[in-house]
């Protein structure tokens, strides 16, 4: 919203010596946005004046067309005599009124003026456009042609209001009343301690049965409809200087006067109107929903197809405006022909959200779309309707009709209920009763009661809803600044949590693993699902939803981590980085069975355990999860040897990185699920109170997945709950037991069927060897036809330590022996060789 301080003043007796960067800064501490403050016509220098064009010599002979002009300028050029100027410009002719700027002048951007010869004659200065003197496009196109009754010589600078200063405020959403002059004078009123002159405050007719027709048949979305008619408008008539200029400054641009009249009370009281040329209104103007598919050309040009969600207005032939939005072209009013003669004027109120919605779904903003989606004043509609027919009457020379059309749907106040010492208690600032009272009433509020106050909110406040809301306003009318900076006393902590501990260890762990960490907005979108060939009954397509989500395409919380994690590989690979290994540790959002409606938690004191409860209960399920992906080479080929790519067994190994981080035996098994390869995937499991659990899964990612997401060949991933990873640990991990004895090194080959799975065969020898048995790893696969066509060869080195003496032979032997016979019995497996 850009407001002039010219304009604002007249609102408001702001002292006289009080500059703009003086309102700026009172207006930011009461809580507006004031971005900049612009300094219109800081750096003009006259003389500027108003010059009756004489004469008009065409010159012959140059690429454009030369205008030679004799300029009455009265004595501003201090002679009297005619003015001698070259003008290529020509949408004036003589008699016109025009603005001269004469030599020693110096217009916006520091272009000093002289005479000086140009196409064969002196010109003595220039006839200025809009442009040249920073005035922004006026509609018109070329030089500025005033009014008539203008006389030669008069000061042009103070007549068009050249100087002036203009506050850029932003307005935020819960501020809806700040976009006119009305609610920013309110603001700058009360922090100057000054009274308001209301420009809403006017003698307004009461309805009566002869206006023009009206029917709203959706009071839901409006439940305010006033409708004037102007008759008797001279269709000649021209936007006044002043108000052009007011347009201008506040970044709009003039129109046609019944235009400029409507957008002028919109700015001035935050109540959008439209203008209808009453003339092409057929019948009853209407209210209500659309038809779906149904068409409507909008003033832009555009025909719109409309949604059943949209409101519109409508006369008897069809919709004739989207409402609060746009209005149609076949009503607009002709401000080429100049044949508009008499005006119907609509003042109405909009339900907010529907307008919202509706210029989203046409990506129509605009002017009337911002004020009525933020909340405009339904009072308002009576005043600003008057206000444009007094304002019609005065310039257009018309006759406001003695028809007037209210519809209104029943409505109370809104009420609210506060206690007085409530701000006191959200600030931690003891105001009293009489200040808080005193606030409440320069917002515009009602305020009955004593150690309980009942609040009437103001109608131009929607956004004032409950007792914090009106604390906000007491405090920042009080001043923020003037809040205590006192930092809280919180008691001591008790460290962290084991959860938390375990989130710390596996992300380092990953990181040394060399995974690099790649966080990801937690949305999603549910065709990910389908693209990862899960189920329909799969646990993981039922999600949460977000009511007003970043992206349409993205509008539920994830349920894995894989989507973000894939398309940050999919990012890299595509610029230039083909060797990625990603991590990332981070939440997943389950729905509850049971959907249930958090309860406000108060600010005054601490929330009670029942409170932080319930809720919790309220919240979708958040364990934690923790997922990688690999692609491209997993080692790097050079001097040392050659390297080797990512495979699916690094994606399982990350699995067992974060099972040694929790303390956790992890179960490896052969299985099944989702984007994983059907026969490169690892079920990660865990026993939890004595049963078995899945945890995740691990491997290679389908063919048909990675095709489908466009993600490199072999792309391995591996994603499983740490929260159950947690509560199977056997505590905090332990420090490994030293021992000074030295290790005895066995090393045994298995021949088993191809079939079985190296898990089994490594956990068989694990318990078979006892509790010598230090560590074991496999360091060989061999197959050959000697072994025979379904045969493989598995070969281990075992590592045996007692803590207490020195290994023999045999004792070695002996747990070796005990170990290969376990497996053997429960795998099948031959010692080879023997």
């Amino acid at each position: 919203m850009r407001v002039p301080l010219s304009w604002l003043r007249e609102y408001v007796d702001l002292p006289a010596t009080e500059t703009g960067r003086d309102v700026q800064a009172k207006l930011i501490s009461a809580g507006l946005e004031v971005e900049r403050v612009e300094q219109l016509g800081a750096d003009l220098k006259g003389p500027l004046v108003v010059g009756q064009v004489l004469t008009i010599e065409e010159l012959e002979g140059f690429k454009k067309p030369i205008r030679f002009c004799t300029v009455d300028v009265g004595t501003a050029n201090g002679t009297g005599e005619p003015q001698e100027i070259v003008c290529g410009a020509r949408n004036f002719a003589v008699g016109d009124k025009v603005v001269v700027v004469l030599p020693g002048a110096v217009l916006p951007g520091d272009f000093a003026i002289a005479a000086r010869k140009t196409y064969g004659r002196t010109s003595h200065g220039m006839i200025c456009s809009g442009d040249e003197l920073g005035m922004g496009d006026d509609g018109s196109g070329g030089i500025i042609v005033l009014p008539p009754e203008m006389e030669p010589g008069t000061d042009a600078i103070e007549l068009l209001q050249l100087v002036d200063e203009v506050l850029d405020i932003a307005v935020t959403p819960d501020r809806g009343y700040a976009l006119s002059m009305r609610g920013v004078a309110r603001e700058a009123a009360t922090a100057y301690g000054l009274p308001l002159r209301d420009p809403a405050l006017l003698d307004v007719p009461a309805p009566n049965a002869f206006g023009h027709p009206v029917r709203v048949a959706d009071p839901i979305g409006c439940d305010r409809f006033t409708a004037r008619t102007v008759t008797g408008l001279d269709p000649d008539a021209q936007s006044p200087i002043w108000l052009r200029r007011r347009l201008q400054k506040a970044g709009m641009r003039p129109v046609s006067l019944a235009v400029d009249v409507t957008n002028y009370v919109m700015l001035e009281l935050g109540q959008p109107l439209h203008a209808y040329d009453r003339n092409r209104v057929e019948g009853t103007i209407g209210v209500r929903r659309a038809e779906q598919g149904e068409k409507l050309t909008t003033l832009d040009g555009v025909k719109r197809t409309l949604d059943a969600g949209d409101l519109v207005i409508t006369d008897d032939r069809g919709p004739i405006g989207l409402a609060g939005v746009m209005g149609g072209a076949h009503t607009e009013i002709d401000d080429t022909e100049g044949t508009t003669t008499e005006v119907v004027v609509e003042a109405a109120h909009f339900d907010p959200i529907s307008i919202a919605r509706t210029a989203r779904r046409h990506k129509l903003s605009s002017e009337a779309s911002k004020r009525f989606e933020r909340g405009a004043d339904p009072l308002a509609t009576s005043a600003a309707a008057q206000r444009t027919v007094d304002l019609l009457v005065l310039l257009a020379g018309g006759t406001a009709d003695a028809g007037v059309t209210e519809v209104i749907a029943p409505s109370a106040p809104h009420t609210i209920t506060i206690p007085a010492n409530h701000p006191d208690k959200v600030a931690g600032v003891d105001y009293g009763r009489e200040t808080v009272v005193r606030r409440l009433q320069q917002v515009g509020c009602d305020v009955y009661g004593q150690d309980e106050l009942i609040v009437t909110v103001p109608s131009w406040r929607p956004d004032l809803t409950d007792p914090n809301d009106l604390a906000e306003e007491v405090i920042r009318l009080e001043g923020y600044e003037n809040l205590p900076s006192t930092l809280p006393k919180p008691p001591a902590g008790l460290g962290l949590t084991d959860r938390q501990r375990l989130h710390r260890r596996v992300g380092r762990a990953l990181a040394g693993a060399g995974y690099v960490e790649a966080p990801n907005y937690p949305f999603i979108g549910e065709h990910v699902f389908d693209q990862f060939g899960l189920a329909a009954d799969d646990p993981k397509r039922k999600v949460v939803k977000l009511v007003n989500p970043l992206s349409d395409e993205e509008p539920a919380l994830r349920t894995t981590l894989l989507p973000g994690l894939l398309g940050a590989l999919r990012r890299n690979d595509g610029r230039g980085s083909h060797d990625l290994a990603l991590f990332e540790t981070g939440l997943v959002f389950h729905p509850q069975d049971e959907l249930r409606v958090a309860g406000r938690l108060p600010v005054d004191r601490r929330p009670t355990d029942e409170e932080i409860a319930s809720l919790t209960a309220a919240l979708p399920l958040q364990p934690r999860h923790a997922a990688v992906v690999l692609a491209g080479a997993r080692e790097q080929a050079g001097w040392w040897g050659k390297g080797r790519p990512a495979d699916w067994a690094d994606a399982i190994e990350a699995a067992r990185v974060l099972a040694r981080e929790s303390g956790t035996e992890l179960l490896v098994r052969s299985g099944q699920y989702g984007p994983w390869h059907p026969g490169r995937c690892a079920e990660l499991a865990v026993v939890v109170d004595g049963a078995e659990q899945v945890v995740g899964y691990a491997g290679e990612l389908h063919p048909g997945v990675l095709k489908t997401l466009g993600l490199p060949a072999r792309t391995c991933a591996m994603e499983l709950d740490l929260d159950v990873l947690e509560r199977a640990s056997s505590g905090h991990p332990k420090g490994p037991k030293i021992s000074t004895f030295p290790v005895a090194t066995q090393d045994v080959a298995l021949v088993v069927d191809k079939s079985v799975p190296h898990a089994d065969v490594e956990a068989a020898l694990h318990e078979g060897a006892g509790e010598l048995l230090e560590s074991i790893r496999l360091f060989d696969e061999y197959e050959s036809e000697q072994l025979g066509a379904d045969k493989k060869s598995l070969a281990y080195a075992l590592r045996f330590r007692a803590a207490d003496r020195t290994l023999t032979v045999d004792e070695a032997s002996a747990a070796r022996d005990a170990a290969v016979a376990l497996a053997a019995e429960r795998t099948g497996a031959v010692l080879r060789g023997a």
